[in-house]
């Protein structure tokens, strides 16, 4: 029993941290214009602590707070969150975090899945545009050379996405290293 209420409390305190950390970075790329989103350092960071599910529920609850505080537009993303949060569990337990190098991977991994789920959103709701300079640049440019529209939004998201993408699990994946043994044991223990 003390077993099963100690995984409870670990995963009430880790959810909001890391739904924190995902309001921050967010809240701080778009406060300096960031070509990049930031949102998922702690949906990362939870997911290799306590596994994907628990990742997917904190990008998640991100997004719908963000939706709430500071802009609507975040609710539909909730869906690449939570993909985001599983497909960093699940590289973790594949052991695709100990070393940088895999890290980076991972990260790779991870913007393919926030892509391959971001796009068909993009197209429903935004004509394919992300809202990303970056991106919706390459996205106007590959439409005036008559790409279609989902493989034009493929390329506008992908090209942030490698970058976010890879950046946020760097960030995470160096958190994660600095935290105390003692803290990361607790979490593995209870899995």
């Amino acid at each position: 029993m003390a077993r099963s209420s100690r995984l409870t409390t670990m995963i009430v305190v880790l959810i909001p941290v890391a739904v924190g950390i995902n309001y921050a970075g967010k809240f701080f790329a778009e406060a300096l214009k960031l070509p990049l989103w930031l949102d998922s350092i702690g949906t990362v960071l939870a997911a290799m602590l306590a596994g994907p599910v628990v990742g997917g529920l904190s990008g998640a609850i991100n997004n719908i707070i963000y939706g709430l505080t500071a802009g609507p537009i975040s609710f539909i993303y909730a869906l690449t969150s939570i993909g985001i949060g599983v497909a960093a569990g699940l590289l973790y337990k594949a052991k695709m975090f100990e070393n940088a190098f895999r890290a980076f991977l991972s990260g790779l991994i991870i913007a393919v899945v926030a892509t391959v789920i971001s796009v068909p959103l993009n197209v429903i709701f935004w004509e394919g545009q992300t809202g990303n300079v970056w991106g919706d640049a390459l996205f106007a440019f590959l439409r005036s050379k008559n790409v279609g529209v989902w493989l034009a939004s493929f390329f506008d998201e992908l090209v942030v996405d490698l970058v976010d993408k890879v950046l946020t699990v760097f960030i995470a994946y160096g958190i994660f290293k600095a935290l105390p043994k003692s803290l990361v044991y607790s979490f593995r223990q209870e899995q």
